[in-house]
């Protein structure tokens, strides 16, 4: 019996040992390489030329590129081992890859990307998923996921990627480091897999600004310029009202950044949705079952499916025949891109492409020279590993709306971080005009400290707000507001009571205010939304009923305005507002 209980001590012990040892390896392994790279390799520069000739501009810089990019002799995977089966090893290196290297950078390894570059996630079930720095349970962001991983564990001081509809601004936002998308076709696409021509750019990482920026001056061989100050910012105010970050911790952070480098005459507030909805007409004309569906209400949801028709449509092009013949396994997110049944005709395909370009004449026309154009890079926070949520319509929605923009457009985006939120990365991007690339990562290094610093104190003194209660934030917010509704400045008025509902989400009188400020910029489907949440809330609020009343009567619905004009005067008999509201559209429409 002693025996039998010593024995079983003994393995016990050995079982606890084996555990250990294998967490050790385990940790050993992530602090070694995050799971970022695929194969290391060493891409040497040339000898530095002897003085007096300047050093190499890339000097000492080390860098690592997303598994599609021609290395001579190198087979790329494209994220999946089939691939690299399948296909024969690259005759010459891409012509991108070969600058940067004879700048004087050093090429140290190839990275994970997601199956064939289509996924936002970042997660590859065939060579692992790469680990977030940042949020080590949360996914890194793809589909350049390796690249981001590698600059933000500082394994190496750039990384190369591809951004067709997110895939370097989306890891950078996750991973809490910069990613700057260029303008299509700044960059050369020679030697690298393509997956959407109209879409692809060849995007790059980095920690550093100035890093950034080196980097760009070597790839967009632009012409030399001064160094200009942006005469315009321009902060999309309806596209930061539906994150899940306040507003003094994201556009707040920028706006005082402007007024402190630039001047407050600088800054421009914008309903986006708005302006686009107005200035590119062929959106309108694709409105059909295959690339509308039920997205009608937002010019930004609509540039979204069209941006995801485009890429599916270009890449089934490029690359069905393989596809057909050896029928990869594939990770879901991509598996639902590729095996949904998908048909489309040349003038779907001519309408799309009148949307790009309405797009970018918008978006060129908003900016000019020298304006930027402010929006959050990411709707949401990194999804958990593993989960469903990236694949949820309402998540990829979110992502693609903003996205789109500068995927649609072709034009230039950098995604900065601005620290923390609720544990998870917090960025806002910047986008300048398509072929301002240069000025933007010259505005990006003006920026860059002053956002930090702000962003810095915002933290702090959030963290030590506690004294002040939420809902004592949210009538300050609302006060905002309704002083910003008084000066007419109606988007204005719109962010702070979205701060007002963000802080405390049960009170009806934001919802209403709202609202009102929704129907003084003829945004009745908003305002109608709003009311309806503010009499869920409040049944009793007679101001929701008359608003919600009067989008109802813009809407067409005549009948159920009625009914709340009605309810509105039940509610307070002394409303002769609401009597002769619902007076008048009796005679009129229901006679």
């Amino acid at each position: 019996m002693t025996t039998q209980s010593a024995n079983l001590w003994v393995l016990l012990g050995l079982g606890l040992a084996g555990i250990v040892l294998i967490t050790r390896k385990l940790k050993k392994s992530v602090r070694e390489d995050f799971g970022a790279f695929l194969e290391k390799l060493q891409l040497l520069p040339p000898p530095q030329p002897a003085p007096p000739k300047a050093p190499h501009p890339l000097t000492a810089l080390s860098f690592a590129l997303s598994d599609l990019f021609d290395i001579e002799g190198h087979v790329s995977t494209f994220g999946h081992p089939e691939w690299a089966r399948t296909h024969e090893p690259a005759s010459s290196t891409s012509p991108t890859v070969s600058a940067l290297v004879e700048g004087g950078a050093t090429c140290v390894a190839t990275t994970v990307v997601d199956d064939f570059a289509l996924g936002i996630g970042g997660e590859n079930k065939h060579y692992g998923t790469p680990t977030n720095p940042a949020v080590p349970a949360r996914v890194p962001g793809g589909s350049s996921s390796g690249a981001a991983v590698a600059v933000a564990a500082n394994f190496v001081d750039f990384a190369l990627g591809i951004d067709t509809t997110g895939g370097v601004r989306v890891p950078a936002g996750f991973c809490g480091i910069l990613g700057f998308r260029p303008s299509h076709g700044a960059v050369s696409h020679l030697g690298i897999i393509p997956i959407s021509t109209s879409l692809d750019t060849v995007g790059w990482f980095a920690k550093d600004p100035n890093i950034l920026r080196r980097v760009g001056h070597i790839l967009l061989r632009a012409p030399f310029v001064i160094q200009r100050s942006p005469r315009q910012i321009i902060i999309a105010d309806d596209c930061f009202q539906h994150i899940n970050v306040p507003l003094d911790r994201s556009s707040q952070v920028v706006v005082k950044a402007t007024e402190k480098l630039f001047g407050r005459q600088v800054l421009k507030h914008i309903n986006l949705v708005d302006y686009i909805s107005s200035r590119v007409p062929s959106l309108k004309g694709c409105s059909g079952q295959k690339t509308n569906g039920e997205v009608k209400g937002s010019s930004l949801k609509l540039l979204a499916k069209l941006m995801q028709f485009l890429q599916r449509h270009e890449f089934k092009h490029t690359h069905d025949e393989w596809m057909n013949t050896v029928k990869p396994d594939l990770n879901p997110s991509v598996s639902a891109q590729l095996h949904e049944k998908f048909e489309v005709s040349e003038v779907e395909i001519e309408n799309i492409k009148s949307v790009r370009s309405e797009m970018r004449s918008a978006i060129n026309s908003l900016l000019k020279d020298e304006g930027i154009l402010v929006i959050p890079t990411v709707a949401d926070p990194p999804p958990k590993l593993g989960s469903k949520e990236i694949l949820s319509e309402d998540c990829q929605c979110r992502a693609f709306s903003l996205l789109s923009i500068a995927s649609m457009s072709g034009c230039c985006q950098v995604s900065i971080p601005l620290g923390f939120y609720d544990k998870y990365p917090i960025s806002v991007s910047l986008i300048a005009r398509h072929g301002g690339d240069r000025f933007l990562l010259d505005t990006l290094q003006t920026v860059y400290t002053t956002l930090q610093e702000l962003a810095d104190i915002a933290s702090k003194s959030k963290s030590s707000e506690n004294v002040v209660s939420k809902e004592q934030s949210a009538e300050f917010a609302k006060e905002k507001g309704n002083q910003a509704y008084k000066d007419k400045q109606w988007q204005k008025a719109i962010g702070f009571y979205t701060e007002a509902i963000k802080l405390s989400s049960d009170n009806a009188t934001y919802y209403s205010n709202r609202a009102q400020a929704y129907l003084e910029l003829g945004s009745y489907l908003q305002a109608e939304s709003d009311c309806t949440k503010a009499i869920s809330l409040d049944k009793k609020n007679v101001k929701a009923y008359f608003r919600r009343g009067t989008a109802r009567e813009m809407l067409g619905y005549y009948k159920e305005a009625i009914d709340d004009f009605k309810h509105a005067f039940v509610l307070e008999p002394t409303n002769k507002r609401a009597a002769s509201a619902a007076e008048r559209l009796r005679k009129v429409f229901l006679q």
